[in-house]
């Protein structure tokens, strides 16, 4: 990668002093970085990024009165040519999936080799996202299910079915529901096969996750 005749300008954000000075000297050994700011709070980083407009932040997710995701949302708001590097010890989906829609461009652990947060750093600098190997897999796990959910086909059921599975999930047997809906068993066992045809269920079990999942049934209703 070519190194860049301008240093880099860095501001850090995490509130373990420590961990900022172990950063901040270790990246003093590459001539393309330089850190110009350091904050131990969100609430300093969105002032001290307006007030010096760095080219790239590198901040933590958990911090005091304002944590990284929010401060990430507030420098994308007013500082946009700021590129947000996460270096967090969080590999969840959900925090990737928070500091991504907050606007970070690069996300890394600090468990990540040291090496890798300056290829991180100049990766973003050339207005291109990094992520390490554990948020690159998660983010395809994510981007999977989006592609699998959206491929396939709407389960339209009509207002009988749904009744019947209400029903079948407060453990009415296909005579009870016969009873109280004013039908012939034949007629509900009809009905049973065709609902788990329609939600690729292949028992009752089946039935009741479709229903909490699709919003149909809720044991707070049940009876």
């Amino acid at each position: 990668m070519t190194i860049q005749k301008v240093p880099i300008r860095i501001v850090i954000a995490d509130d373990h002093a420590v961990f900022r000075t172990g950063l901040r000297s270790y990246l003093s050994n590459f001539p393309d970085c330089k850190v110009v700011g350091e904050a131990n709070n969100g609430d300093d980083l969105v002032e001290m990024v307006r007030s010096l407009a760095p080219d790239v932040v590198v901040t933590d997710i958990d911090m005091p009165r304002k944590t990284g995701i929010e401060a990430a949302a507030d420098i994308c708001k007013y500082n946009p040519s700021s590129r947000i590097l996460i270096l967090s010890v969080h590999a969840s989906q959900q925090h990737i999936i928070n500091m991504v829609d907050a606007g970070a461009l690069g996300y890394i652990l600090k468990s990540s080799d040291a090496e890798e947060i300056v290829e991180a750093i100049r990766t973003l600098h050339q207005h291109k996202p990094y992520f390490c190997k554990v948020a690159t897999e998660k983010l395809t796990e994510i981007i999977s299910k989006q592609l699998r959910v959206g491929s396939k086909e709407p389960i339209h059921l009509s207002g009988r079915e749904k009744e019947i599975i209400r029903l079948i999930c407060e453990e009415y047997t296909s005579k009870a529901i016969a009873y109280t809906l004013n039908l012939s068993k034949r007629t509900v066992e009809g009905h049973r096969t065709r609902i788990m045809d329609k939600i690729g269920a292949k028992s009752v079990a089946g039935i009741i996750t479709f229903a909490i999942e699709n919003g149909i049934y809720s044991t707070e209703l049940a009876h």
